[in-house]
Parts: structure tokens; sequence; C-alpha cells
């Protein structure tokens, strides 16, 4: 298959109020990330390297102890086994993740 759409795929909960849709290829996972205003992701690693962008809302993210604000447009790239959070500020928060190679355990 080559097209898909978020809207056709089932929330995955990683948080109480944070849920993931994703899809994935040989390679790379794509992630539809949700998260709900003042809801953090805890700090945690992953072999994988993550890169994201935000598409909507604002998101509090720090990677091996730098912090920022990210706006829709602000991209990241974490290397793999760098620590790192991400919490949604007083908004909600819509991003895209990738994580390469693909992430296993956000197969479902």
């Amino acid at each position: 298959m080559y097209f898909y759409s978020a809207q056709e795929r089932d929330p995955k909960e990683i948080v109480p109020g944070g849920t993931i849709r994703t899809f994935w290829g040989e390679n790379t996972l794509l992630s539809m990330v949700d998260i709900e205003p003042g809801v953090e992701v805890p700090l945690h690693t992953h072999p994988q390297e993550q890169s994201g962008i935000i598409i909507e809302g604002e998101l509090e993210m720090g990677v091996d102890g730098n912090v920022r604000i990210l706006k829709p447009g602000d991209m990241y790239i974490i290397p793999g086994d760098v620590e790192h959070y991400a919490k949604a500020t007083t908004i909600k928060a819509k991003v895209l993740d990738i994580f390469s190679p693909v992430r296993e355990d956000y197969q479902y």
C-alpha cells in the first residue's frame, strides 16, 4: 500500500492524554502524535533516531538537557539513545514524528 489516512487509523495511547497513529515501511516509521494541554511524555531513550515537526499547538521539548518551546513549523532531530521528553504547553500539540529504523513497539 502506498497511501494512508491518519483519520482512518485507530489511535494508540502512549500516555494518558497522548496518542499516536503510526505508519511504516521497511526503514522508517511515521507517527502522528496528539498531546493534550499539560500532558508530558516523560524522559526516555530509544535506539532509533527521531525527527519531527510541530504541526499545531506548542510543545516543550527537552533533549539532552536542552529545553525549547517549539511552535508550528519548528523541527528537531534526536540521535538514538539520547534522553528526551515532550510536554504540551497550555495548547494541544499535534506533531509528526519520524523514526529510523522502524520502532517496533510502535507497530500496531
